[in-house]
């Protein structure tokens, strides 16, 4: 059961939510054209993938030393010792092979845009942080957390259950309804980066808060808000979705005053917003119906 537990802290199951929601409000936009076999086959691997950029990031963040015991952040397995990295790396192979597998099948569904999509995402998942040169320490992973965990995620899902590939009104639709939820997921990576910015610069990476302050990280944060506002008053009108950028702005003067551990909590807190999102989504289509 220790073991269960252990390995379940690794693949930060709260950070989920930026992979599972994004491919889960692709199916519900799609569901009249949905194979629920194909639906469960798209969250299992977009999911799975998510896990496999964590376990990559856990790795090499302790290999480069970024990784320490009793670190600020949740505590990672292998900084602790609760793993060794051989356990790790396994744990890399299985999970890679599980997501290549699902993968064939969504490719056989979806096609060549799909292989593009799947190929990119594991390269990135490896670019993300494998070395000095990575995605992290060049300061420019919010735009890839942006765009996979976003308009990626759910135009992909829409592509295999519909077997559209037309850019009309509909794709349109369902690629803004991905950049709300890459906005949620760039607020997230913004939040720990500003939580180790002190640690980063250190290590030599790269984020915007490193790169140029605390203040413009936050101000970015900012931004993503009124992105998501403006999307939304276009998707949905002034409708009860609209919350959501007000419970992001809630989030927002948080953290302006937090300070190390606080981050933490606002950092689930900024990942729970696509939840909310999900529900506000599933609300506005039964009051439509209505």
């Amino acid at each position: 059961m220790k073991k269960i537990k252990i390995w379940f802290s690794i693949i930060r199951p709260k950070t989920l939510l930026l992979s599972f929601i994004p491919i889960l409000l692709a199916v519900i936009y799609s569901w009249q054209d949905a194979c629920w076999l194909n639906a469960l086959a798209v969250i299992c691997c977009g999911t799975g993938l998510q896990v496999l950029a964590n376990l990559i990031n856990d790795y090499y963040d302790f290999k480069s030393g970024l990784d320490k015991k009793g670190r600020v952040g949740p505590q990672r397995a292998l900084a602790e010792g609760t793993i060794t990295t051989k356990q790790m790396k396994n744990a890399i192979w299985i999970n890679l092979i599980v997501c290549l597998l699902l993968g064939i099948y969504l490719v056989f569904l979806g096609g060549w845009t799909i292989l593009c999509i799947g190929v990119l995402s594991i390269c990135f998942a490896w670019l993300y942080t494998a070395s000095r040169f990575s995605l992290s320490y060049l300061g420019i992973a919010d735009i890839f957390a942006f765009v996979f965990y976003g308009p990626v995620a759910t135009a992909g899902t829409y592509i295999i259950l519909s077997q559209n590939y037309a850019w009309d009104s509909r794709f349109l639709g369902i690629v803004l309804i991905g950049c709300i939820c890459g906005c949620v997921s760039s607020m997230v990576l913004l939040t720990n980066n500003l939580r180790d910015i002190e640690v980063d610069k250190n290590a030599g990476k790269k984020t915007i808060p490193v790169r140029f302050g605390k203040f413009v990280g936050e101000m970015e944060y900012l931004f993503f808000i009124v992105v998501i506002a403006v999307l939304v008053v276009v998707l949905f009108g002034w409708s009860v979705i609209m919350l959501l950028p007000l419970l992001a702005l809630i989030n927002f003067f948080k953290l302006l005053k937090a300070e190390g551990k606080e981050y933490n909590k606002l950092l689930f807190r900024t990942s729970l917003l696509n939840l909310v999102f999900l529900i506000l989504y599933i609300i506005n289509i039964c009051v439509d119906k209505l």
